[in-house]
């Protein structure tokens, strides 16, 4: 699965992205809500984590733009300066989760792997046609064949 982390805190980033590296994930660090931009607009990835505050753009306008860019990919917010408010406003642009930082380690993975599932069922209903019905007959070969693959990289639990 392949992250992009937005985070002006560059030595928290780095131990996250190690520690996720080592769970397996690909991670694309950015250090400025712009440079993350930048990055989504030049690759695809599956999921995002922002941070809230960060100095220019913030993490709301953040998730605006990357919305523009990749409309299915799904933002997880982390902030040391968490509110109820800006948890409403970043769920006015498909934040999937809110997290506060300190985050714990496990949390933060199931909630990606969380994310991610979300993301793939959103992608599978909007590229299925009319009248189709998963597990059924009506299933066409190229989704059972896509099922199978996703059990065997263990995508699916």
């Amino acid at each position: 699965m392949k992250l992009l982390f937005i985070d002006d805190e560059q030595t928290f980033l780095k131990y996250l992205a190690k520690r996720l590296v080592l769970d397996g994930f690909t991670v694309k660090t950015t250090f400025s809500g712009e440079e993350g931009v930048e990055a989504a607009a030049k690759e695809d990835f599956d999921v995002a984590v922002v941070d809230l505050q960060m100095p220019g753009i913030d993490g709301i306008e953040v998730q605006k733009r990357l919305k523009d860019l990749q409309p299915m990919l799904p933002c997880i917010v982390l902030t040391g300066h968490g509110s109820v408010e800006n948890a409403l406003e970043s769920g006015k642009y498909n934040a999937f989760k809110f997290l506060s930082k300190p985050v714990d380690m496990d949390t933060l993975i199931k909630t990606i792997n969380a994310a991610y599932d979300h993301r793939i069922k959103q992608e599978q209903s909007s590229s299925r046609p009319e009248g189709f019905q998963t597990g059924t007959k009506k299933e066409g070969a190229v989704a059972r064949l896509y099922g199978k693959f996703r059990k065997l990289y263990g995508v699916e639990k």
